[in-house]
């Protein structure tokens, strides 16, 4: 069984992504039988042409994600060289690390709480710095440029970038690099940016790419935060799928495939501002500068990391207060009186979507944890670990704009007969859960040392004995961990759970992004507390089970990611 793990997961992960693209490539050019369309036209690329604001959205798109990720780069790189192999690099690790597990929706529901005129920025300095006894009538979150947008994904992928990193520091020989560049005159941060950088990116091609592909499709964001007249693209494709007349969807395919132009074109501009930065980089190396002064830009990287952190942390916590606020006039502070009958009178629903959220993670999580143990126990048996080409395959379902894949494995499914039902929206989930799962696992089960494995053959157990008995304990740490993970990702699911659940399967992330339109903040801030609830549970989990466990085996605990 473990030796057909790697292809069942290739399958898994790849099989969507071109039953997908199949899916939505045909209803662009006119051809879906379902719908009476039996033949090939042009119309649907001509309609789709002539919607207005169409390329305004498609600006949206290429700036909302290009501006995200290339700050994301810039404050994850600054942090590293100013602040790495050090104290408060450790600190700032700890504070980051949480954040990884927050969804996309519960970070931009609470950045919206935090930055609206009514928001607790603008409560904070009310009325005594501003004289305001009511909202200010500004535009600030669904700003036309997208800027309260591109703030909540930075805020969002920064823990993400820099957890990679940390991830392949180690392959960089840093601290060696920065100890001789050092000794050379230059500066910490030019030491890193001339001698460590250019290896460490390298290493964050794909996770980078990740990036891009997401925030330039991003549909939950971008309600939440974005701009509505027009909206980005992916969010407009969102809304010609699920419109009651069936002839838009021929539109919102040939949207789907215009996505996929729009994410590509992205990836290509990234590529040649690859180019332009590294031309200024050999130049400022040539140039022969060592900026050894560099505490200012220092304490500009450490700023912009912590901001990160300070803004996630309030936005969530004025998400907890509103679930539990009473009466809360402008510009109070804080409520006058806390109540909780929000909770008491949603209850109910409440709980039914907290159990449906759980059991699609749950399946979900477990496939991704038994396919990825599956490839890892065949890479030790075999001893050997995949190339480079083949460990790309994991990022292609991150890489790919969800809306450009999920309408087309929506018809798939639908095909073969799979109705809307939990089992099929974590199946869906599994697509996305998988990728992250092998990531957070992949690094600490190579690191194990492969001398235990010898030990427990030359004792007389197998294969089998060995991986339940040696390998599997020693890292159950670190499994966990990695179950926890997937299980984040799979409560922050927005779009596979809208697509393949029609509006039948309904999770707390869904319910959160819908009422977010609404104005009953204590409703919405009550369901993005369960989001954030769910993922706590499961990183709960993965610290006390191993702790209880291993509780008199501390040799165990070494394993630990």
């Amino acid at each position: 069984m473990v030796r057909f793990a790697p292809t069942l997961t290739i399958a898994v992960l790849i099989g969507p992504v071109i039953a997908g693209l199949a899916g939505i490539a045909l209803p662009a050019f006119g051809y879906l039988p379902a719908l009476g369309r039996t033949s090939f036209s042009l119309s649907p690329i001509a309609d789709l042409l002539a919607m207005p604001g169409l390329w305004r959205s498609v600006r949206l798109s290429l700036w909302t994600g290009l501006a995200s990720t290339a700050i994301t780069c810039a404050v994850t790189f600054l942090f590293l060289a100013g602040w790495s192999q050090t104290r408060a690099f450790h600190w700032m690790r700890r504070l980051l690390s949480p954040l990884l597990s927050v969804p996309h929706a519960a970070a931009a529901l609470g950045l919206a709480f935090l930055i609206s005129p009514s928001g607790w920025l603008v409560r904070l300095v009310s009325p005594w710095a501003t004289g305001l006894d009511r909202p200010p009538d500004l535009l600030i979150v669904h700003d036309p440029a997208g800027i309260a947008m591109i703030t909540a994904l930075v805020a969002k992928e920064v823990p993400f970038l820099l957890l990679m990193a940390l991830a392949a520091l180690p392959q960089t020989d840093a601290t060696r690099l920065s100890h001789v560049a050092e000794s050379f005159g230059y500066g910490r941060m030019a030491g890193f940016a001339y001698a460590v950088l250019p290896r460490l990116y390298s290493q964050l091609r794909l996770p980078i790419f990740a990036i891009i592909a997401f925030s330039t499709s991003t549909v939950d964001v971008a309600l939440v935060l974005g701009p509505t007249l027009p909206a980005p693209l992916a969010v407009r494709v969102v809304d010609w799928m699920n419109d009651p007349d069936l002839g838009r969807r021929f539109i919102a395919s040939a949207g789907a495939l215009l996505q996929i132009t729009v994410t590509g074109t992205a990836l290509l501009a990234w590529l040649g501002l690859e180019k332009i930065v590294g031309l200024i980089g050999r130049h400022a190396i040539s140039s022969g500068k060592r900026y050894r002064r560099d505490g200012v830009t220092r304490l500009a990287g450490a700023s912009l990391a912590l901001l990160c952190v300070v803004v996630i942390a309030a936005g969530l916590a004025g998400l907890a207060v509103w679930s539990v606020a009473g009466f809360w006039r402008f510009p109070d502070a804080l409520p006058a009186t806390f109540s909780l009958d929000t909770w008491k009178s949603n209850w109910a629903e409440a709980a039914t979507l907290f159990r449906t959220t759980l059991a699609i993670g749950a399946i979900a999580t477990l496939l991704a944890v038994f396919l990825t143990l599956g490839c890892l126990e065949n890479e030790s048996r075999r001893g050997r670990a995949p190339g480079k080409g083949t460990l790309s395959l994991v990022f292609v379902p991150l890489m790919m704009p969800q809306v450009s894949m999920l309408f087309g494995l929506q018809i798939l499914f639908l095909t073969v007969g799979l109705p809307p039902t939990v089992t099929t929206v974590a199946l869906a989930h599994l697509v996305f859960v998988l990728p992250y799962v092998f990531l957070a696992l992949a690094d600490s089960w190579r690191a194990l040392d492969p001398r235990y494995a010898m030990v427990a053959a030359a004792l007389g157990a197998g294969p089998e004995r060995t991986f339940r008995r040696v390998r599997l304990p020693m890292m159950l740490p670190a499994v966990l961990t990695a179950a926890a993970v997937g299980f984040a990702v799979s409560v922050g699911q927005y779009l596979p759970t809208l697509v393949l659940g029609a509006g039948r399967v309904v999770t707390v992330t869904t319910e959160a992004v819908a009422l977010s339109a609404g104005g009953n903040r204590r409703l919405v801030g009550l369901f993005a507390v369960l989001q954030m609830v769910l993922p706590l549970i499961g990183f709960t989990i993965a610290l006390l089970v191993p702790a209880v466990l291993f509780r008199n085996r501390s040799a165990f605990r070494l394993a630990r990611p």
